[in-house]
């Protein structure tokens, strides 16, 4: 990857929605010099793809919290089914499985803390294999590249 290639990445990052015009002007290239390295970052999957970053605060959703999930079955079969079982529930924005004490970290999103304590107790309280939850309250995002 070479500066203009970083820089392409760089500038589409921060709006994908920019023109191939103004893309090419911000990286000192022609349009079709930038057409072409846009079209190549794509084809090799460095760009997979755009998407809109919503605000979801906005839409009524202000509590954010990172839960840590310990399995009490530390078997292949037990994460598939932890995992297909958050799959399908809107609260959880993310889940990534990591090493360390406990199995995963979940980024979870709900109205308020009475809708996040629903959430706890009636979805996540209720997985099996799940033995131990931790959560973590959000009070601020000084840095969050997502937004």
């Amino acid at each position: 990857m070479d500066q203009i290639g970083e820089k392409i990445l760089h500038e589409l990052s921060r709006d994908g929605r920019l023109t191939n015009l103004q893309l090419a002007d911000r990286v000192g290239l022609s349009p079709s010099a930038t057409s072409r390295r846009v079209a190549e970052l794509e084809r090799s999957g460095v760009i997979a793809g755009y998407r809109a970053v919503i605000d979801r605060a906005k839409l009524g959703y202000g509590f954010l919290a990172y839960i840590t999930v310990g399995l009490s079955v530390h078997t292949k079969r037990s994460q598939e089914s932890f995992e297909r079982a958050v799959s399908g529930v809107p609260e959880v924005i993310e889940c990534h499985n990591v090493t360390g004490t406990f199995e995963y970290l979940l980024r979870v999103e709900a109205r308020d803390l009475a809708d996040y304590k629903r959430f706890h107790t009636d979805v996540l309280g209720t997985l099996p294999n799940v033995n131990s939850l931790t959560s973590y309250i959000v009070m601020g995002s000084p840095k969050d590249t997502r937004a």
